[in-house]
């Protein structure tokens, strides 16, 4: 009999294509998106899989326990997405994410206990660990969040961890890096900056544009949380990074070039964000070592088809971007 996965935040950027990505797979599993449908995610990004014999989609909070039981009691395996993700946001004001992220997790990691849910995989982020001069965090590093975005992703990583500990559920926490592709919400830097070029305005930058991260593609990321669902081990984290370290300068080069845009008339700059982070980057000897994975989207050919994505697909990104003020120093940056 197909598992029966329940992936929340499937409606969103990461979560949709892993919902793709497990449906394509001959014989693949039943899917179950809960999704609250909040401003970053879409239902355009599941409408291409129509009517789906094994997809159900909710509409729900996973702070609401009876929406959460109900759909909980009905699956195998949960892969949990649904989180407020964006950092200038939790620093206006932390309380939906400590909601979300802390409460909505604890919510979902009781019904899979009460329920037997037989494996729990929370998708976590790289920025748990705070900013770090030089080498990679391996995933025994002590967590040091700096925004209120990443505290609470922490304490959703703890709380996880800790129900592998005390009710012996079978929990796998993986930590990523930045991530970029197609159907991205265009708040953060990528798909903010693109759909800015393309229609001839200007983009932020923070401060001087020194801040180092690290980028993966979707399709790279989603392959590793399948790997870490499948073949990973119970309550451990998995570190997925790529390797590929760019300033916030560098980026915006070359987003420039692909959209055919000058720096001189094109980038303003911003005053710096609040405790912004120097520089993220993830040790990932673990999952390779363990898993065999490794990513393989090469970088500036994926970032070209990127911008290519959201060059044809105005229509999909357009709505999201009507609220763009005139001053870019206003808008959120990742």
């Amino acid at each position: 009999m197909p598992a029966r996965i329940l992936v929340t935040g499937g409606a969103g950027f990461i979560g949709s294509h892993y919902v793709r990505a497990l449906l394509a797979a001959e014989s693949g599993p039943r899917v179950t998106v809960l999704d609250k449908l909040t401003y970053a995610a879409n239902p355009a990004n599941l409408s291409e899989l129509g009517n789906h014999p094994s997809l159900r989609v909710v509409t729900g909070d996973i702070c609401d326990p009876e929406t959460v039981e109900r759909v909980v009691a009905d699956v195998d395996e949960i892969v949990h997405f649904a989180a407020e993700t964006h950092v200038d946001r939790s620093i206006t004001d932390g309380r939906d994410f400590v909601l979300t992220n802390v409460v909505g997790t604890q919510v979902l990691l009781a019904a899979a206990v009460r329920h037997g849910v037989r494996r729990f995989v929370h998708v976590s982020t790289d920025e748990v660990y705070g900013s770090l001069p030089h080498g990679s965090w391996p995933e025994e590093h002590p967590l040091s969040p700096s925004s209120p975005y990443s505290a609470s992703k922490a304490a959703s990583d703890l709380l996880a961890l800790s129900h592998h500990t005390t009710y012996g559920l079978d929990v796998r926490v993986t930590r990523c890096c930045n991530n970029y592709g197609p159907r991205q919400y265009p708040e953060k830097i990528i798909p903010l900056f693109v759909s800015r070029l393309l229609n001839g305005d200007t983009v932020p930058l923070y401060g001087t544009g020194g801040n180092i991260r690290e980028w993966i593609h979707v399709d790279d990321h989603v392959d590793a949380l399948e790997r870490v669902r499948t073949a990973g081990r119970a309550g451990q984290v998995y570190n997925i990074g790529s390797g590929v370290e760019l300033t916030n300068r560098e980026l915006t080069a070359a987003l420039l070039r692909h959209c055919g845009a000058d720096w001189d008339s094109s980038v303003v700059p911003a005053p710096d964000r609040p405790g912004h982070d120097q520089r993220y980057s993830v040790d990932t000897t673990k999952i390779r070592r363990e898993l065999g994975w490794s990513p393989r989207r090469d970088f500036h050919t994926a970032l070209a088809e990127t911008v290519d994505w959201y060059r044809t697909h105005r229509d999909w990104w357009r709505p999201a971007t009507s609220h763009h003020s005139p001053n870019p120093c206003k808008e959120p940056l990742p």
